[in-house]
């Protein structure tokens, strides 16, 4: 078996069970933040706070890593997220990197695509990284900052039963193998999984739609020549009238995904004596692979109406859920608790309103949104659902052979890209005549070239004034908020990146790397405006 089940990473706690002073504490201990859930949503979360001096406590009711891979893919904005909160070079340099997608018909490949054609980008469109190596690395991240004082902290075997929100703060009842004891939260964020039990102890639910076919997982052990790219059949020969999905991870572990259709048992399809011939049939009876973990999903187009309840808030699958064709599950909940962190910080430390939260569930519902409408999409062609549905979906595979301008009709799962937040109340109308589309109000910054580094390096955590071919003092304060500078040159793809047919420009980058606002010129009662509107006082 490979690397990670010889160690029993599986087996062996990353966060033991201590006993807590809060369990023999007089009344209940109230804290700042409370994260639940361990997962990689819920300990991106705690670090990004803990990172900006909030004391947070994350509380799950297991203890080590999650079964299984899981997530494997993700995209090229999360390893941006990841490198600020720490771990994410280390992400990319165990995970494998790929940028070309093939799709095939029948026995037929009809085209590739390539999901980041242009130079000039630190991280890769994709790694393909197992999830509990991802937990491993953001929990070694944890005990790197509780080392240097940081105020986070990991309680395993900490199951809540109970969330009740008082309106200043958050009740909570715990239980653990030493018995329960109660706790409070200023803040609670529910980073739970699809079945959050938070969401269904405070009455909530899902809207959206569950559809009806079931897709088999298998990670597979195997030495294979096949190439380092996504590779995506329809109708392949070893599953008729089906589809299938190839990736290689790091450790010689190959995920497949095989369509399996809606009416089967999914107990008797997930045990070895029935996957084995299906991947054989796939594979060629002459590879010897071992199976490492098998799983059957469903999928599911949903999320919660409203992501703030009060002073509860939920973030990753806990409040959306999306099929896994297109990567956009765990890729999505970073953007989530990204987006989120640094307005809980101004909040707590009372230089934002409340009300700059509700910016999150606008800002967040529209990716929940957005990703729901390209997953229902790819979903209903991968899944036809009529006879006449899958005769113009076999054309257009047939058309995207020969002809260009079918390919982009070819759905095989859209893959995650970063949101951009058009329409957001935080935005400033944008105010630089002729710059490009890719750097309006409400988009996430691109990556570029500088000096000896990249530029979303010298981005993020923190409101900063980005320059190119415009002055500007080097730091101003606005709203109790100090904000550097970030002077630029316009190299070609700062160029391309940022100016389009601007000669220069002033960009106001908010903390998430989002553009709040940009000028072709500096003017500091522009600036203070498009400030208190990012912050939500206007």
């Amino acid at each position: 078996m490979n690397q990670m089940s010889d160690r029993k990473i599986f087996e062996v706690p990353l966060y033991a069970y201590a006993r807590s002073p809060d369990q023999d504490a007089d009344t209940p201990v109230r804290h700042k933040a409370v994260v639940i859930g361990a997962g990689p949503i819920g300990l991106g979360a705690a670090i990004d706070l803990a990172q900006q001096g909030v004391e947070v406590v994350v509380l799950d009711d297991n203890d080590k890593v999650s079964f299984g891979s899981r997530a494997v893919c993700y995209a090229k904005r999360p390893l941006e997220i990841l490198d600020r909160l720490g771990c994410g070079r280390e992400m990319a340099e165990k995970g494998v990197k790929w940028n070309i997608g093939k799709v095939f018909f029948d026995e037929r490949q009809v085209y590739d695509f390539n999901l980041l054609p242009e130079e000039g980008h630190e991280f890769p469109a994709f790694i393909n990284l197992q999830q509990y190596y991802f937990e491993e690395y953001l929990v070694r991240r944890v005990r790197e900052m509780q080392e240097t004082g940081a105020p986070i902290e990991i309680r395993g075997l900490n199951k809540v039963l109970r969330v009740a929100d008082k309106g200043d703060h958050v009740d909570l009842l715990v239980d653990t193998p030493d018995g329960e004891y109660p706790l409070q939260a200023e803040w609670l964020i529910a980073c739970d999984g699809a079945a959050s039990p938070t969401r269904s102890m405070m009455g909530l639910d899902f809207v959206g739609r569950v559809f009806e076919d079931n897709f088999l997982i298998a990670d597979v052990v195997m030495e294979a020549d096949f190439p380092t790219e996504r590779w995506f059949w329809f109708d392949p020969p070893f599953n008729r009238g089906q589809s299938a999905l190839l990736h290689k991870q790091p450790d010689g572990v190959w995920r497949i995904d095989l369509q399996l259709g809606w009416d089967i048992d999914k107990e008797e399809e997930k045990k070895p004596e029935n996957v084995i011939p299906r991947l054989k049939a796939m594979l060629g009876e002459d590879v010897k692979f071992e199976l490492e973990w098998v799983s059957i999903y469903t999928f599911q187009c949903r999320r919660m109406e409203k992501f703030r309840q009060g002073r509860v808030i939920f973030a990753g699958d806990a409040a959306h859920q999306v099929s896994p064709f297109g990567a956009r599950g765990a890729n999505s909940g970073l953007q989530d608790t990204d987006n989120l962190c640094w307005k809980l910080k101004l909040v707590m430390d009372g230089t934002a309103p409340e009300t700059l939260l509700d910016s999150y569930d606008v800002e967040r519902v529209h990716g929940a949104d957005e990703n729901i409408m390209n997953s229902t999409r790819s979903t209903d062609f991968i899944t036809p659902k009529s006879e006449m549905s899958r005769i113009l979906r076999d054309a257009v595979l047939d058309l995207s052979e020969r002809y260009e301008f079918a390919r982009p009709l070819v759905n095989s799962g859209r893959l995650s890209v970063p949101c951009t937040y058009d329409g957001s109340p935080l935005n400033t109308a944008d105010a630089l005549q002729g710059g490009p589309a890719r750097s309006r109000p409400g988009s996430p910054c691109a990556d570029a070239p500088l000096g000896e580094g990249y530029l979303l390096g010298q981005l993020g955590g923190r409101f900063t004034l980005l320059t190119i071919g415009a002055e500007a003092p080097d730091s101003l304060t606005c709203e109790g908020l100090e904000i550097d500078r970030l002077a630029v040159e316009a190299t070609p793809e700062i160029h391309e990146r940022y100016l389009g047919e601007a000669e220069s420009a002033v960009y106001l980058i908010r903390p998430d790397q989002h553009v709040a606002a940009r000028w072709p010129s500096f003017d500091a009662g522009a600036v203070e405006a498009a400030l208190k509107r990012a912050i939500g006082k206007e």
